[in-house]
C-alpha cells in the first residue's frame, strides 16, 4: 500500500489554493480558484458560500489528480479575525467580515477597556480590525440573538467537510477575545461587554481532529470518505509552519507587500505597546510570537512601478552612501512599534520618487532589513527567544542581494525554503497531527532551497548605520528612548 499524501487548504483574500505533498514534500498536485469581495468604504465582504464551493472545486481538480491515491488527513487555515454568524445549523446568516474590515473601530477601545487587565497578560491590545469589537458590532445590530453562533473563516469549509458545524480552532479565536493562558472564553469580559458566551463556538487547539470527510463532502469533492480533517490556524502561522520555523528561537520573516515576523519562545513575551502578539504553538507548551510592519517590498511596488528590478538591484549593490529611509507608504506603522500618524521618510524628506533611482532603491532595501533587526530587539526586549536560525519567504526572497543584505544585518544564518506557501503549512500540520510529532513533520516535508551564511565583517560595518537609524527614530518620538540609553549604557 502506498504512503499517504498530505492536503492543505488556504482560503486567502483573493484566492483558495490547495496542495498535495507526499511524505517527503514533494508537491503531488496543487490547484487554486479566484476569490471575491465586496469593499465599501471601511467595509470588507465575502460571501461564505463562496468559500465552500471554490475549495469543493479545487479539493475536486486534487483528488482527480490523485487517482484514489490515500489521504492521510488534511486541514484548512484562513485570514485573521475574519467571522460571520450562523445559524444553530452551522449555515451562515451574514456575509463573511473579513480580516481588515474596520466598520467596528469605534468599538476597540471598548473591547480593551473591557478585558484589559487579560489582554496586557496575553502581551496585546486590542485593535480596530481585530474579531472582538466586529462582536460588538453585531450585538449593537441586535444580530446575536435568536440562536446566532459565531464562526471564523475556515469553519465553514470544515463544517462542510465533516457535514456538521465544527469547534474553532484557538489560532483564529485569538483576536475573538479567546483567552490563550487559561484555554477558554472570558466569561467576567463577555458579561461586561453583554455578549452571551453561547453565540462562542466550542474552542480546540490547532491540529485536533474535527471530525471525518463525511459522504456529502466525499461526494462533491472526490476526496476519500473518512478522510480526517484537522483543526488548522491563521495564514500567517501557517506560512510558519511551511517555513519549518518551530523549534525554540527559530523564526519565519515574510518579505512581501508588508513584513511580517513570527517565531517559537519557550516564555509568552509581554509588550506593552502592543505590537507583539502571540498565538499558543500547536506543538509543546509553547508559544509563537510575531508583529506585522506596515512597510516592506510593497514600498518599491509604489515607488519604482516599472523599473527592470534585476537591473536596479546590480546598480544598488554598487551604491555605498545610502541615507536613512523609512520604507512607508501610507501612513501610520503598527510594528516594531505603534504609530497611528506617522508616515514614511528618505533622507531628510518624506519618502517620494528620487532622482537617483539606485541610490533610492538601495535605501528602501536597507531600509526594511533595518525595520527587520530592530523588530528582532523589540521581541528580544518583550521576552522572546531569538537565538536563530531565521526562515526567509514572500515574494522579495526571490531577491538574492537583498536576502544577503539582510542576512548580514541580522548576523545570524538564513534558509529560504523551496515552497513557502501556507496551504503547505496545512499539510505540515494535517500530517503532523496525525503522527504527533508535528516538528518532525515539518522535517520531513518542507524542503529547503539554500542556507545563507552571514558575512560577520559586513555586519560589523553595518551596524553603526544601524544604530543611527534607531537613534533617529526616538529622536522623532516614534521609538523608546530606553533603545538608545541601553546602547549608551
Amino acid at each position: 500500500m502506498s504512503e499517504p499524501v498530505w492536503i492543505g487548504v488556504d482560503l486567502g483574500t483573493q484566492s483558495v489554493r490547495a496542495l498535495v505533498v507526499d511524505g517527503a514534500g514533494r508537491t503531488v498536485a496543487a490547484a487554486s480558484r479566484p476569490l471575491r469581495g465586496r469593499r465599501e468604504g471601511a467595509r470588507h465582504e465575502q460571501d461564505p458560500a463562496s468559500w465552500w464551493e471554490l475549495t469543493a472545486d479545487a479539493l475536486a481538480e486534487l483528488a482527480s489528480a490523485l487517482a484514489g491515491r490515500a489521504v492521510g488527513a488534511l486541514a484548512v487555515c484562513a485570514t485573521s479575525g475574519t467571522v460571520l454568524l450562523t445559524g444553530p445549523d452551522g449555515r451562515p446568516t451574514t456575509p463573511g467580515v473579513m480580516y481588515d474590515d474596520a466598520r467596528a473601530g469605534t468599538l476597540a477601545a471598548v473591547a480593551q477597556e473591557a478585558g484589559a487587565a487579560l489582554w496586557g497578560r496575553l502581551g496585546y491590545r486590542m485593535q480596530p480590525t481585530w474579531a472582538l469589537p466586529k462582536v460588538l458590532w453585531w450585538r449593537d445590530e441586535g444580530l446575536l440573538g435568536g440562536g446566532a453562533r459565531l464562526a471564523h473563516q475556515p469553519d465553514v469549509v470544515a463544517a462542510a467537510l465533516v457535514g456538521h458545524p465544527v469547534a474553532s480552532d484557538s489560532s483564529h479565536a485569538l483576536k475573538t477575545g479567546y483567552d490563550l493562558i487559561e484555554e477558554r472564553w472570558p466569561t467576567e469580559i463577555l458579561a461586561r461587554l453583554r455578549v452571551d458566551p453561547a453565540v462562542l463556538p466550542e474552542v480546540v487547539r490547532p491540529g485536533t481532529v474535527l471530525g471525518e470527510v463525511c459522504p456529502a463532502a466525499a461526494a462533491r469533492t472526490g476526496l476519500p470518505p473518512g478522510t480526517p480533517v484537522v483543526a488548522g490556524m491563521t495564514d500567517g502561522c501557517a506560512g510558519q509552519l511551511a517555513a519549518g520555523a518551530l523549534g525554540v528561537g527559530e523564526w519565519n520573516s515574510v518579505l512581501g507587500t508588508t513584513l511580517t515576523l513570527k517565531g517559537v519562545s519557550a516564555a509568552l513575551p509581554h509588550d506593552p505597546t502592543g505590537a507583539v502578539y502571540s498565538h499558543r504553538a500547536p506543538h509543546g507548551d509553547l508559544w509563537l510570537p510575531g508583529g506585522a510592519s506596515n512597510t516592506g517590498a510593497g514600498a518599491v511596488r509604489a515607488l519604482f512601478p516599472d523599473a527592470d528590478l534585476d537591473a536596479l538591484t546590480a546598480a544598488a549593490a554598487r551604491v555605498r552612501d545610502v541615507p536613512a529611509c523609512y520604507p512607508l507608504v501610507g501612513r501610520g506603522e503598527r510594528f516594531p512599534f505603534v504609530a497611528p500618524r506617522v508616515r514614511g521618510f528618505l533622507g531628510d524628506g518624506p519618502l517620494a520618487v528620487h532622482e537617483d533611482r539606485p541610490r533610492a532603491f538601495a535605501a528602501v532595501c536597507t531600509g526594511v532589513a533595518h525595520i527587520e533587526r530592530l523588530s528582532f530587539d523589540v521581541l528580544a526586549r518583550a521576552g522572546a527567544d531569538v537565538g536563530g536560525p531565521v526562515t526567509f519567504t514572500g515574494g522579495a526572497a526571490r531577491n538574492p542581494w537583498w536576502n544577503q543584505l539582510r542576512c548580514d544585518m541580522l548576523g545570524v544564518p538564513v534558509r529560504v525554503p523551496e515552497n513557502p506557501e501556507s496551504a503547505l503549512g496545512m499539510a505540515v500540520l494535517a500530517a503532523g497531527a496525525l503522527s504527533g510529532d508535528i516538528p518532525a513533520a515539518a522535517r520531513r516535508l518542507v524542503r529547503l532551497r539554500r542556507t545563507l551564511q552571514p558575512d560577520l565583517t559586513r555586519t560589523a560595518a553595518l551596524t553603526p548605520a544601524y544604530h543611527s537609524f534607531v537613534d533617529g527614530l526616538v529622536e522623532r518620538g516614534w521609538l523608546d528612548p530606553r533603545f538608545a540609553e541601553r546602547r549608551a549604557g
